[in-house]
């Protein structure tokens, strides 16, 4: 997977494999970076490697539920609804600046990145496997924009900070351009397919054979107990922080060929998975602090297994 993406995406090899961390972990990914960084570009690129549909909603203040699971049709031929589904019925959705659109739109999305289903007018549909959110969104530019909410916040596996690439990545984003490559027509490219849905699931169950010790399991509860007494914190991670560590670092560890957890791993996660999870008092914020400091401390403080 990472070498067919290496066709279209120059640098970000960390980012990328962080995404695919979360797509065989079943999570859902919040991009964070300004305009112009491949956030969709990535998106594109992991649908195209598993074999998967791609849809793409720009969210907009005017954006409605229907707008993104559907609605029931009424046919006049037939005199019978019938239901013409939404961008979510796909496989890889990114919800494009997602902090654009109101609370009630938000609330759409909930069961589908939850039980991975849409209700229709009573009726429950199944979305398809694999299914994952890879939302963006501007962390300048908030004019217009409704901050997303706790408890949706706590759905997305990771948050991933997309920064400016490096002087020399850029350069060579040039020189593929100048040499005729076109970002909206990837199929030119030859991306290989590498995994289809069956494949994926058989890894998953491979994944949860990962072994881990008493001591992980302990050092993942006191990272979440340590940000919930934190001084600096008003809200510190919930169990679902401490689940979603444990499956991205099982997921990473099989990634790099070992059926055993280490704590380096829980370590590099860390930050990704508590960063939107975690909310800073006041005080703390007036330091100067961000979550990413707040988060080093914890683990700097932190009992490491041995």
């Amino acid at each position: 997977m990472r070498q067919e993406a290496q066709k279209v995406i120059v640098g970000q090899t960390e980012l990328f494999e962080l995404v695919v961390v979360s797509l065989f972990s079943g999570g859902h990914v919040l991009l964070e970076g300004v305009p112009g960084t491949a956030k969709t570009l990535i998106a594109k690129t992991l649908a195209m490697v598993v074999s998967g549909e791609f849809s793409r909603v720009q969210f907009t203040p005017d954006l409605m539920p229907s707008d993104i699971v559907g609605t029931s049709v009424y046919d006049l031929t037939t005199n019978q609804f019938n239901l013409k589904r939404g961008p979510v019925f796909t496989n890889v959705l990114l919800a494009d600046e997602i902090n654009r659109a109101p609370a009630k739109t938000q609330s759409a999305l909930l069961e589908c990145m939850e039980e991975r289903q849409v209700s229709i007018d009573g009726v429950r549909h199944v979305l398809s496997p694999p299914f994952m959110i890879v939302a963006t969104q501007n962390p300048i530019e908030y004019e217009g924009t409704y901050p997303l909410p706790e408890a949706q916040l706590d759905r997305f596996l990771f948050k991933l900070r997309v920064d400016y690439p490096a002087a020399e990545v850029e350069t060579q984003i040039l020189m593929n351009y100048h040499q005729g490559f076109n970002a909206t027509q990837l199929e030119a490219v030859g991306i290989e397919s590498v995994i289809d849905s069956a494949s994926l699931q058989e890894c998953q169950k491979e994944i949860q054979t990962v072994t881990v010790e008493d001591s992980i399991f302990n050092y993942i509860v006191g990272l979440a107990e340590a940000s919930r007494n934190s001084d600096e914190l008003v809200l510190g991670g919930s169990p679902r922080a401490s689940i979603a560590l444990l499956l991205a670092s099982k997921t990473y560890a099989a990634l790099q060929g070992r059926d055993y957890i280490l704590p380096d791993d829980v370590k590099l996660l860390a930050p990704h998975v508590y960063r939107h999870r975690i909310l800073l008092k006041p005080d703390a914020e007036i330091e100067g602090l961000t979550p990413d400091d707040v988060i080093d401390r914890l683990l700097a403080e932190a009992e490491i297994p041995r």
